[in-house]
């Protein structure tokens, strides 16, 4: 107490000024309405300012919980346009074998599992991308794995919180793609160069292909839906190795800014290995 009293007593001429301003900046503001409109004036932009300054940290903030939510509504919007597709296909099978007997689990052949990147590799010859899934999420060894425009890879190594994905930058795995308005399909692998490129290869040497033509996935497995984006062509002219074309491709996935990517499940995936290993073990 008395070190404050001291300290008062010392700064009694700062105090008695700051009284005095005080009382003369009220006396200003109470009898003058110029000064009092500028005042309030210059109170209304400051005010404004912080509220802005406030609204655009609010919304920065906001900014990771509006991108979960796009991802999920992504997955939903991704799942009704295949099961749109299956349901076209198999009306149409329908008009032409007048099969009058369908089932609902012609149309709910894929389910989706959304997840983020943890890590990634682009810059070596085996690259590798981890995800914040694993088994307990529903995520098992060789589900498909895409990004928001195309194909990222396959799931290689589960646990119960991660899972390890072999993408399209890694020269252990080929997809099999298709150009889409042909039709003629072939073996997508990575040469290990630039990121943004592959190589469609075995493509057979008749095979019509433009610069810009579009490669999606040819749906000749268990593991991803037909007409997936990969890539478009990127050059007109083509080398031929062994009897077969091979043509450079520019991949549709970013693999340098991805950050959210989504699983897919084929509920009858082991239903339809299962029936083709049968068939060659009784080869």
């Amino acid at each position: 107490m008395q070190k404050l009293l001291e300290f008062l007593i010392g700064k009694r001429h700062w105090l008695l000024f700051i009284f005095c301003e005080v009382i003369a900046f009220s006396l200003l503001y109470r009898y003058n309405p110029y000064q009092r409109n500028v005042a309030l004036s210059s109170a209304n932009v400051v005010t404004g300012r912080m509220l802005s300054v406030s609204s655009s940290v609010s919304a920065y903030l906001n900014l990771r919980e509006e991108n979960r939510q796009l991802v999920d509504r992504n997955e939903l919007l991704e799942e009704e346009i295949i099961h749109l597709k299956q349901q076209m296909e198999a009306l149409w099978s329908h008009t032409l074998s007048y099969d009058g007997i369908m089932t609902d689990a012609a149309f709910n052949t894929y389910d989706f599992i959304a997840a983020e990147v943890v890590n990634n590799s682009v810059t070596r010859l085996l690259n590798y991308i981890t995800i914040n899934k694993g088994y307990r999420d529903g995520i098992r060894q060789d589900m498909g794995v895409v990004s928001t425009h195309g194909v990222v890879g396959i799931v290689s190594t589960v646990n119960d919180r991660y899972s390890v994905i072999i993408p399209l930058l890694n020269p252990k795995w080929r997809l099999r793609c298709k150009l889409l308005d042909s039709n003629y399909n072939g073996a997508l692998a990575w040469d290990g160069r630039d990121a943004r490129y592959a190589n469609l290869e075995e493509l057979p040497t008749h095979a019509e292909f433009h610069e810009g033509d579009t490669v999606v996935t040819s749906g000749y497995s268990a593991i991803f839906p037909p007409g997936i984006m990969v890539g478009t062509v990127t050059q007109s002219d083509a080398s031929v190795s062994s009897g077969f074309y091979s043509i450079k491709v520019k991949l549709a996935t970013d693999f340098h800014r991805l950050t959210t990517v989504r699983v897919i499940k084929n509920n009858y995936q082991q239903e339809q290995w299962t029936v083709e290993q049968e068939a060659r073990r009784n080869d």
